[in-house]
């Protein structure tokens, strides 16, 4: 019954990885707005629904280590499976904006977690905090989105009507919840029998699974020529996954685990941030920061790198 479920949830994500790309894409043209501020905001919001409900249930039922660990876990693989995946099949290229603002809001972000989470309680004022500066984020977002007219539009993806591709995005949103939710809870209980600890089934298992629909998404849109959604979405949906998903959960219920769990995976999950800006830069120009690149050997590199961390997560 298990492996059932995982095969309708896997059918289910491709489904609705394919729409949500259409939707974002399509009100990114008709509104005229840059396809990185879409999917930084409504496709990052749609892959990160997973992590949230997951994230809740746990810190609701009384399981901190699963709701900690799916974020830290989600944000790693992120950036280095997903990411470095989406890289080595399809070269992406960076944009400035992505160097210069996204990158560092997402750093900032993942050590202002990790400084949080130190003392072993995330209380709800962290939380207040944590969703206040997504507001601010969003904003900033969309301000730098109108001051950039310098974006080309190389994509051949169709335009719909505006609120046919709304109903992409709010559909897609809930079929990627409810597809991860089938490949968690099913790839879960397989776990279980095997005596798995909660801290390594948020970190592994569940992390992964409720980052399948930035893995269909990145991938579709690449191959799509969209790599604005394809690494905004990754970014964008670490940025949700701290400041939303952390944050809300949180207010509701304080998150409470004991203190140091976590130390050595904040420290891979900063240092996976770091990693992607060095493999982002051009070293052929003189200004790093204009325009970047994530090519095949830099995906390699962090998909080897998440390899490692499993590895040494498992030992």
């Amino acid at each position: 019954m298990e492996y059932l479920e995982l095969l309708g949830g896997l059918i289910l994500l491709l489904v609705s990885g394919e729409f949500l790309v259409r939707g974002g894409v399509s009100i990114a043209k008709r509104l005229k707005i840059s396809s990185l501020v879409i999917g930084m905001t409504i496709v990052a919001l749609g892959t990160s629904a997973p992590e949230f409900i997951v994230s809740l249930k746990a810190a609701l039922a009384g399981s901190p280590e699963i709701a900690i660990g799916n974020v830290i876990g989600s944000n790693v693989a992120n950036i280095a499976l997903i990411l470095g995946a989406t890289a080595v099949i399809f070269p992406l290229v960076v944009s400035k904006n992505t160097l210069r603002i996204d990158w560092p809001i997402m750093m900032l972000a993942s050590i202002l977690f990790f400084l949080a989470a130190s003392d072993g309680l995330i209380s709800r004022s962290e939380g207040i905090i944590g969703f206040i500066l997504l507001v601010l984020f969003i904003i900033v977002q969309i301000l730098t989105s109108k001051q950039d007219k310098s974006e080309e539009d190389n994509s051949d993806n169709k335009i719909y009507p505006l609120w046919l591709s709304i109903l992409f995005v709010i559909v897609s949103c809930f079929g990627l919840a409810f597809g991860a939710d089938m490949l968690i809870d099913s790839a879960s209980i397989i776990a279980a029998k095997f005596g798995v600890s909660q801290r390594v089934i948020g970190i592994t298992i569940v992390a992964m699974g409720t980052s399948l629909p930035e893995l269909v998404t990145s991938i579709i849109a690449a191959v799509k020529k969209e790599a604005d959604i394809a690494i905004g979405n990754i970014i964008g949906s670490n940025i949700f996954n701290i400041f939303c998903i952390i944050g809300i959960s949180s207010i509701i219920h304080p998150i409470k685990f004991v203190e140091g769990t976590f130390d050595v995976d904040m420290i891979w999950m900063c240092a996976t941030a770091l990693l992607l800006l060095l493999l982002m830069l051009n070293y052929k120009k003189k200004n790093f920061f204009k325009r970047g690149r994530l090519g095949k050997i830099g995906g390699i590199v962090l998909v080897a790198s998440y390899i490692a961390y499993i590895f040494i997560l498992l030992i």
